[in-house]
Protein backbone atom coordinates (compact mmCIF):
# COMPACT_ATOMS: atom_id res chain seq x y z
CA UNK A 1 0.00 0.00 0.00
CA UNK A 2 1.19 3.31 -1.11
CA UNK A 3 1.52 5.76 2.28
CA UNK A 4 1.35 9.27 2.61
CA UNK A 5 4.96 11.49 2.31
CA UNK A 6 6.42 12.15 6.00
CA UNK A 7 5.71 15.67 6.84
CA UNK A 8 2.39 16.01 4.58
CA UNK A 9 -0.77 15.21 5.80
CA UNK A 10 -4.49 14.67 4.86
CA UNK A 11 -7.05 16.85 6.12
CA UNK A 12 -10.16 14.51 7.25
CA UNK A 13 -13.79 15.41 8.18
CA UNK A 14 -14.42 16.53 10.72
CA UNK A 15 -11.24 18.46 10.74
CA UNK A 16 -12.02 19.83 7.79
CA UNK A 17 -15.22 21.21 8.45
CA UNK A 18 -12.72 23.66 11.38
CA UNK A 19 -10.67 24.53 8.24
CA UNK A 20 -13.52 25.75 6.73
CA UNK A 21 -15.15 27.72 9.83
CA UNK A 22 -11.42 29.53 10.08
CA UNK A 23 -11.75 30.28 6.59
CA UNK A 24 -15.22 31.64 6.23
CA UNK A 25 -14.12 33.82 9.27
CA UNK A 26 -11.01 35.14 8.04
CA UNK A 27 -12.64 36.13 4.94
CA UNK A 28 -15.74 37.89 6.11
CA UNK A 29 -13.23 40.15 8.53
CA UNK A 30 -10.53 40.63 5.78
CA UNK A 31 -12.92 41.61 3.70
CA UNK A 32 -15.08 44.10 5.72
CA UNK A 33 -11.88 45.88 5.66
CA UNK A 34 -11.21 46.48 2.68
CA UNK A 35 -8.94 43.36 1.60
CA UNK A 36 -9.76 41.44 -1.62
CA UNK A 37 -8.88 37.30 -2.13
CA UNK A 38 -5.59 36.68 -4.61
CA UNK A 39 -4.80 33.92 -6.24
CA UNK A 40 -1.77 33.10 -7.08
CA UNK A 41 1.05 29.88 -8.21
CA UNK A 42 2.41 27.29 -6.40
CA UNK A 43 5.36 27.29 -8.54
CA UNK A 44 7.81 30.51 -8.91
CA UNK A 45 11.01 31.04 -10.17
CA UNK A 46 13.71 29.98 -7.41
CA UNK A 47 15.42 33.84 -7.89
CA UNK A 48 11.96 35.33 -6.21
CA UNK A 49 12.35 33.38 -2.89
CA UNK A 50 16.19 33.84 -2.76
CA UNK A 51 16.02 37.82 -3.20
CA UNK A 52 13.18 38.25 -1.26
CA UNK A 53 13.31 35.78 1.95
CA UNK A 54 17.67 36.04 1.97
CA UNK A 55 19.97 34.05 0.56
CA UNK A 56 21.92 33.70 4.20
CA UNK A 57 18.50 31.90 5.75
CA UNK A 58 17.58 28.40 6.60
CA UNK A 59 14.58 28.68 4.34
CA UNK A 60 16.58 29.29 1.10
CA UNK A 61 19.41 27.31 2.21
CA UNK A 62 18.28 24.36 4.13
CA UNK A 63 14.73 24.09 3.43
CA UNK A 64 13.15 25.03 -0.17
CA UNK A 65 12.12 22.52 -2.62
CA UNK A 66 13.72 23.58 -5.73
CA UNK A 67 14.41 21.62 -8.55
CA UNK A 68 15.23 22.47 -12.51
CA UNK A 69 12.17 21.61 -14.98
CA UNK A 70 12.80 19.95 -18.61
CA UNK A 71 13.72 23.88 -19.56
CA UNK A 72 16.83 23.91 -17.85
CA UNK A 73 14.38 26.65 -15.22
CA UNK A 74 14.94 26.32 -11.55
CA UNK A 75 11.92 26.11 -9.94
CA UNK A 76 10.53 25.82 -6.35
CA UNK A 77 7.38 25.30 -4.19
CA UNK A 78 6.56 28.51 -2.74
CA UNK A 79 8.01 28.63 0.77
CA UNK A 80 5.55 31.63 1.89
CA UNK A 81 2.78 33.86 0.16
CA UNK A 82 4.17 37.52 0.52
CA UNK A 83 7.39 37.19 -2.52
CA UNK A 84 4.56 35.82 -4.62
CA UNK A 85 2.32 38.60 -4.10
CA UNK A 86 4.44 40.66 -4.31
CA UNK A 87 5.88 39.61 -7.93
CA UNK A 88 1.92 39.72 -9.11
CA UNK A 89 2.10 43.24 -7.74
CA UNK A 90 4.43 44.61 -9.76
CA UNK A 91 4.22 41.97 -13.15
CA UNK A 92 0.44 43.31 -13.39
CA UNK A 93 1.44 46.95 -12.81
CA UNK A 94 -0.85 47.21 -10.07
CA UNK A 95 0.82 50.67 -8.75
CA UNK A 96 -0.13 52.41 -12.07
CA UNK A 97 -3.53 53.25 -11.51
CA UNK A 98 -3.90 52.97 -8.22
CA UNK A 99 -1.03 52.16 -5.87
CA UNK A 100 -3.17 51.45 -2.49
CA UNK A 101 -3.71 47.29 -2.90
CA UNK A 102 -5.00 45.00 -0.14
CA UNK A 103 -5.01 41.35 -0.88
CA UNK A 104 -5.47 38.21 1.25
CA UNK A 105 -4.47 34.55 0.07
CA UNK A 106 -4.99 30.84 1.99
CA UNK A 107 -2.96 28.22 0.29
CA UNK A 108 -0.70 25.58 0.91
CA UNK A 109 3.15 26.52 1.51
CA UNK A 110 6.22 23.99 1.34
CA UNK A 111 9.24 23.83 3.32
CA UNK A 112 11.66 20.72 3.96
CA UNK A 113 11.72 20.79 7.61
CA UNK A 114 11.86 18.51 10.81
CA UNK A 115 8.05 17.57 11.45
CA UNK A 116 6.96 18.25 14.57
CA UNK A 117 3.68 18.75 16.27
CA UNK A 118 2.13 21.81 14.34
CA UNK A 119 4.84 21.67 11.63
CA UNK A 120 4.46 19.90 8.37
CA UNK A 121 6.34 20.07 5.08
CA UNK A 122 3.19 21.03 3.26
CA UNK A 123 1.45 23.61 5.48
CA UNK A 124 -0.95 26.24 5.30
CA UNK A 125 -1.36 29.70 5.78
CA UNK A 126 -3.57 32.93 5.40
CA UNK A 127 -1.76 35.28 4.32
CA UNK A 128 -2.20 39.26 4.59
CA UNK A 129 -0.56 41.89 2.49
CA UNK A 130 -1.50 45.84 1.90
CA UNK A 131 0.53 48.30 -0.46
CA UNK A 132 0.96 51.51 -0.88
CA UNK A 133 0.19 52.86 2.38
CA UNK A 134 3.12 54.30 4.66
CA UNK A 135 1.18 55.24 7.29
CA UNK A 136 1.22 53.64 11.16
CA UNK A 137 -2.12 53.37 11.16
CA UNK A 138 -2.18 50.14 8.39
CA UNK A 139 0.72 48.89 10.88
CA UNK A 140 -1.84 48.86 14.01
CA UNK A 141 -5.15 47.61 11.82
CA UNK A 142 -3.58 44.52 10.97
CA UNK A 143 -2.19 44.18 14.82
CA UNK A 144 -5.59 44.75 15.87
CA UNK A 145 -7.76 42.76 12.90
CA UNK A 146 -5.50 39.80 13.84
CA UNK A 147 -6.61 39.82 17.61
CA UNK A 148 -9.81 40.60 16.39
CA UNK A 149 -10.22 37.33 14.18
CA UNK A 150 -8.57 34.95 16.99
CA UNK A 151 -11.53 36.10 19.35
CA UNK A 152 -13.90 35.15 16.98
CA UNK A 153 -12.20 32.15 16.23
CA UNK A 154 -12.11 31.39 20.24
CA UNK A 155 -8.67 31.31 20.88
CA UNK A 156 -7.38 32.04 24.17
CA UNK A 157 -4.07 32.40 25.82
CA UNK A 158 -2.87 34.99 22.94
CA UNK A 159 -0.36 37.73 23.57
CA UNK A 160 0.76 40.55 20.93
CA UNK A 161 4.50 40.96 20.55
CA UNK A 162 5.71 43.85 18.72
CA UNK A 163 8.73 45.73 17.62
CA UNK A 164 10.60 48.68 15.55
CA UNK A 165 13.33 47.62 12.99
CA UNK A 166 14.41 51.09 12.39
CA UNK A 167 14.92 52.16 8.72
CA UNK A 168 17.87 52.62 6.38
CA UNK A 169 18.72 55.65 7.89
CA UNK A 170 18.82 54.51 11.75
CA UNK A 171 19.84 50.85 11.61
CA UNK A 172 23.22 50.87 10.01
CA UNK A 173 24.33 52.55 13.45
CA UNK A 174 22.71 49.96 15.15
CA UNK A 175 23.80 47.19 13.14
CA UNK A 176 27.73 48.54 13.38
CA UNK A 177 26.94 48.75 17.82
CA UNK A 178 25.47 45.03 17.44
CA UNK A 179 27.87 43.31 15.67
CA UNK A 180 30.51 44.77 18.42
CA UNK A 181 28.36 43.38 20.55
CA UNK A 182 28.16 39.97 18.73
CA UNK A 183 31.82 39.92 18.21
CA UNK A 184 32.88 40.25 21.81
CA UNK A 185 30.70 37.01 22.59
CA UNK A 186 31.48 34.43 19.63
CA UNK A 187 32.56 32.11 21.41
CA UNK A 188 29.14 31.19 23.11
CA UNK A 189 27.36 31.20 19.54
CA UNK A 190 26.39 28.20 17.71
CA UNK A 191 27.64 27.13 14.11
CA UNK A 192 24.62 28.46 12.63
CA UNK A 193 24.67 32.11 14.17
CA UNK A 194 28.70 32.24 13.73
CA UNK A 195 27.96 32.03 9.79
CA UNK A 196 25.20 34.84 10.22
CA UNK A 197 26.95 37.42 12.58
CA UNK A 198 28.88 39.31 9.56
CA UNK A 199 25.89 39.19 7.05
CA UNK A 200 23.02 39.01 8.65
CA UNK A 201 23.73 39.91 12.84
CA UNK A 202 19.86 40.60 13.87
CA UNK A 203 18.92 37.06 13.00
CA UNK A 204 21.44 36.31 16.33
CA UNK A 205 19.05 38.49 18.30
CA UNK A 206 16.06 35.57 17.49
CA UNK A 207 18.24 32.03 17.43
CA UNK A 208 16.50 29.29 19.86
CA UNK A 209 19.95 28.07 20.73
CA UNK A 210 19.96 28.15 24.89
CA UNK A 211 23.86 29.74 24.54
CA UNK A 212 22.67 32.02 22.08
CA UNK A 213 20.28 33.63 24.27
CA UNK A 214 22.47 33.72 27.11
CA UNK A 215 24.99 35.64 25.01
CA UNK A 216 22.77 37.64 23.98
CA UNK A 217 20.60 38.54 26.67
CA UNK A 218 21.83 41.98 27.37
CA UNK A 219 22.22 43.08 23.49
CA UNK A 220 22.05 46.41 22.97
CA UNK A 221 18.12 47.39 21.83
CA UNK A 222 17.57 48.73 18.43
CA UNK A 223 14.77 50.61 19.76
CA UNK A 224 17.12 52.65 21.40
CA UNK A 225 19.08 53.84 18.00
CA UNK A 226 15.47 54.63 15.73
CA UNK A 227 15.89 57.95 14.35
CA UNK A 228 13.21 60.64 14.86
CA UNK A 229 10.71 59.52 12.24
CA UNK A 230 10.80 55.97 13.13
CA UNK A 231 10.32 56.23 16.95
CA UNK A 232 7.16 58.72 16.18
CA UNK A 233 5.89 55.66 13.66
CA UNK A 234 6.26 53.36 16.62
CA UNK A 235 4.40 55.30 18.55
CA UNK A 236 1.51 55.76 16.75
CA UNK A 237 1.36 52.10 16.96
CA UNK A 238 1.70 51.73 19.93
CA UNK A 239 -0.83 54.48 20.88
CA UNK A 240 -3.84 52.75 18.81
CA UNK A 241 -3.01 49.49 20.15
CA UNK A 242 -2.98 51.05 23.74
CA UNK A 243 -6.33 52.75 22.64
CA UNK A 244 -8.29 50.13 21.91
CA UNK A 245 -7.07 47.88 24.39
CA UNK A 246 -4.95 45.74 22.99
CA UNK A 247 -2.65 44.20 25.59
CA UNK A 248 1.12 43.65 24.23
CA UNK A 249 4.63 43.34 25.03
CA UNK A 250 7.52 45.54 23.40
CA UNK A 251 9.94 42.30 21.97
CA UNK A 252 13.58 43.11 21.22
CA UNK A 253 13.93 39.89 20.27
CA UNK A 254 11.59 40.46 17.31
CA UNK A 255 13.41 40.95 14.16
CA UNK A 256 13.93 40.33 10.88
CA UNK A 257 17.12 40.01 8.80
CA UNK A 258 16.88 41.78 5.79
CA UNK A 259 17.39 45.39 4.81
CA UNK A 260 13.90 46.03 2.92
CA UNK A 261 11.94 45.23 6.16
CA UNK A 262 11.65 48.21 8.31
CA UNK A 263 9.71 49.52 11.39
CA UNK A 264 6.81 47.46 12.58
CA UNK A 265 7.47 43.98 13.07
CA UNK A 266 4.96 42.01 14.72
CA UNK A 267 3.79 38.25 16.08
CA UNK A 268 0.88 36.75 18.09
CA UNK A 269 2.05 34.23 20.49
CA UNK A 270 0.49 31.35 22.21
CA UNK A 271 0.68 29.53 25.37
CA UNK A 272 -0.86 26.06 24.51
CA UNK A 273 1.45 24.94 21.70
CA UNK A 274 4.92 24.31 23.86
CA UNK A 275 8.45 25.92 22.13
CA UNK A 276 6.36 26.39 18.86
CA UNK A 277 4.86 29.50 20.08
CA UNK A 278 3.90 31.72 17.22
CA UNK A 279 0.41 31.45 15.33
CA UNK A 280 0.72 34.27 13.33
CA UNK A 281 4.04 37.13 12.32
CA UNK A 282 4.30 39.66 10.22
CA UNK A 283 5.64 43.34 9.59
CA UNK A 284 6.58 46.21 7.25
CA UNK A 285 9.11 45.51 4.46
CA UNK A 286 9.40 49.17 2.54
CA UNK A 287 11.84 48.11 0.69
CA UNK A 288 10.75 44.75 -0.84
CA UNK A 289 8.93 45.93 -3.55
CA UNK A 290 11.43 47.95 -5.47
CA UNK A 291 13.92 45.12 -4.65
CA UNK A 292 12.26 42.69 -6.92
CA UNK A 293 12.23 44.94 -9.35
CA UNK A 294 9.04 47.26 -8.69
CA UNK A 295 8.87 51.06 -7.43
CA UNK A 296 9.16 52.34 -4.39
CA UNK A 297 6.16 51.36 -2.58
CA UNK A 298 5.81 50.99 1.15
CA UNK A 299 4.11 47.56 1.85
CA UNK A 300 3.17 45.49 5.19
CA UNK A 301 1.31 42.32 5.49
CA UNK A 302 1.39 39.21 7.84
CA UNK A 303 0.82 35.34 7.86
CA UNK A 304 -0.90 33.02 10.15
CA UNK A 305 0.19 29.41 10.10
CA UNK A 306 -3.02 28.00 9.81
CA UNK A 307 -2.18 24.32 10.98
CA UNK A 308 -1.25 25.24 13.92
CA UNK A 309 -3.76 27.77 14.43
CA UNK A 310 -6.67 24.90 13.97
CA UNK A 311 -4.45 22.65 16.60
CA UNK A 312 -5.03 26.04 19.11
CA UNK A 313 -8.54 25.95 18.58
CA UNK A 314 -9.65 22.08 18.29
CA UNK A 315 -8.53 21.98 22.13
CA UNK A 316 -11.32 24.16 22.71
CA UNK A 317 -13.43 23.14 20.67
CA UNK A 318 -13.63 20.26 19.23
CA UNK A 319 -14.29 19.11 15.11
CA UNK A 320 -18.09 18.16 14.75
CA UNK A 321 -18.83 15.56 12.25
CA UNK A 322 -21.50 17.35 9.33
CA UNK A 323 -24.47 15.63 10.06
CA UNK A 324 -27.52 15.80 7.52
CA UNK A 325 -30.68 16.93 8.74
CA UNK A 326 -32.69 14.49 7.03
CA UNK A 327 -31.93 11.09 6.24
CA UNK A 328 -34.21 8.44 4.14
CA UNK A 329 -34.29 5.00 4.79
CA UNK A 330 -36.08 3.75 1.59
CA UNK A 331 -36.84 -0.22 1.36
CA UNK A 332 -37.26 -1.67 -2.09
CA UNK A 333 -36.28 -0.60 -5.10
CA UNK A 334 -39.43 1.81 -5.97
CA UNK A 335 -38.75 3.71 -2.36
CA UNK A 336 -34.93 4.49 -3.45
CA UNK A 337 -36.23 5.93 -6.38
CA UNK A 338 -38.54 8.26 -4.58
CA UNK A 339 -36.16 9.03 -1.71
CA UNK A 340 -33.30 10.00 -4.54
CA UNK A 341 -35.90 12.55 -5.78
CA UNK A 342 -36.47 13.75 -2.13
CA UNK A 343 -32.95 14.71 -1.52
CA UNK A 344 -32.71 16.14 -4.89
CA UNK A 345 -35.56 18.54 -3.68
CA UNK A 346 -34.52 19.32 -0.54
CA UNK A 347 -31.08 20.23 -1.62
CA UNK A 348 -33.11 22.83 -3.86
CA UNK A 349 -34.20 23.95 -0.87
CA UNK A 350 -30.18 24.19 1.03
CA UNK A 351 -31.73 20.90 3.52
CA UNK A 352 -28.88 18.57 3.85
CA UNK A 353 -30.86 15.23 3.08
CA UNK A 354 -29.30 11.66 2.52
CA UNK A 355 -30.47 8.02 1.78
CA UNK A 356 -29.33 5.00 2.14
CA UNK A 357 -29.47 2.72 -0.78
CA UNK A 358 -27.60 0.19 -0.08
CA UNK A 359 -30.19 -2.37 0.68
CA UNK A 360 -29.74 -3.32 3.92
CA UNK A 361 -32.61 -4.02 6.74
CA UNK A 362 -33.97 -1.19 8.83
CA UNK A 363 -32.78 -1.85 11.68
CA UNK A 364 -29.74 -1.71 10.01
CA UNK A 365 -30.06 1.30 8.62
CA UNK A 366 -31.47 2.77 11.86
CA UNK A 367 -28.37 2.00 13.56
CA UNK A 368 -26.48 4.00 10.83
CA UNK A 369 -28.67 7.18 11.27
CA UNK A 370 -27.81 6.66 15.16
CA UNK A 371 -24.36 7.04 13.86
CA UNK A 372 -24.86 10.03 11.00
CA UNK A 373 -27.09 11.47 14.54
CA UNK A 374 -29.52 12.97 11.83
CA UNK A 375 -32.50 14.96 13.63
CA UNK A 376 -35.04 12.76 11.46
CA UNK A 377 -35.31 10.10 9.86
CA UNK A 378 -38.10 8.85 6.99
CA UNK A 379 -39.01 5.43 6.03
CA UNK A 380 -40.20 4.66 2.83
CA UNK A 381 -41.32 0.93 2.49
CA UNK A 382 -43.67 -0.86 -0.03
CA UNK A 383 -46.40 -0.28 2.58
CA UNK A 384 -46.23 3.56 3.01
CA UNK A 385 -45.61 4.05 -0.70
CA UNK A 386 -49.17 1.94 -1.50
CA UNK A 387 -50.70 4.08 0.96
CA UNK A 388 -48.87 6.98 -0.29
CA UNK A 389 -47.40 8.12 3.03
CA UNK A 390 -43.82 8.40 4.54
CA UNK A 391 -43.03 7.35 8.09
CA UNK A 392 -41.31 10.60 9.97
CA UNK A 393 -39.17 9.99 13.33
CA UNK A 394 -37.85 12.23 15.53
CA UNK A 395 -34.82 11.04 16.92
CA UNK A 396 -34.29 12.75 20.05
CA UNK A 397 -38.18 12.09 21.07
CA UNK A 398 -38.65 9.03 19.38
CA UNK A 399 -42.04 10.40 17.38
CA UNK A 400 -43.06 9.24 14.47
CA UNK A 401 -45.67 10.72 12.12
CA UNK A 402 -47.07 9.61 8.62
CA UNK A 403 -47.02 12.78 6.36
CA UNK A 404 -48.61 12.71 2.66
CA UNK A 405 -45.97 12.15 0.04
CA UNK A 406 -47.18 15.19 -1.87
CA UNK A 407 -46.24 17.07 1.70
CA UNK A 408 -43.48 15.74 2.70
CA UNK A 409 -40.60 18.31 1.42
CA UNK A 410 -42.65 21.10 2.40
CA UNK A 411 -42.90 19.56 5.99
CA UNK A 412 -39.21 18.56 6.30
CA UNK A 413 -38.81 22.37 5.00
CA UNK A 414 -40.24 23.72 8.58
CA UNK A 415 -38.23 23.94 11.10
Amino acid sequence: MIQLIRGFKDILQPEAGLWQHIEKEARKLFEIHGYQEIRLPILEKTELFARSIGETTDIVEKEMYTFTDRGGDTLTLRPEATASVVRAYIQHKLSGTEPVRKFYTIGPMFRRERPQKGRYRQFYQIDVEAFGIASPYIDAQMILMLATLMERLGVTGISAHINSLGCPDCRPRYRETLTAFIEARKEQLCEDCLRRKDKNPLRVLDCKSESCRKAMAEAPELLDELCAPCAEHFAVVRRELDRRSLAYKVDKRLVRGLDYYTRTAFELQTDMLGAQSSVAGGGRYDGLVKALGGPDIPAIGFAIGFDRLVEVIAQTRPPEEARPEVFFIPLGEKAMEKAFDFCMQLAEKKIAAEADYSGRSLKALMKRADRLAAPRVVILGETELQKGLATVKTMASGEQEDIPLENLVERLSLP
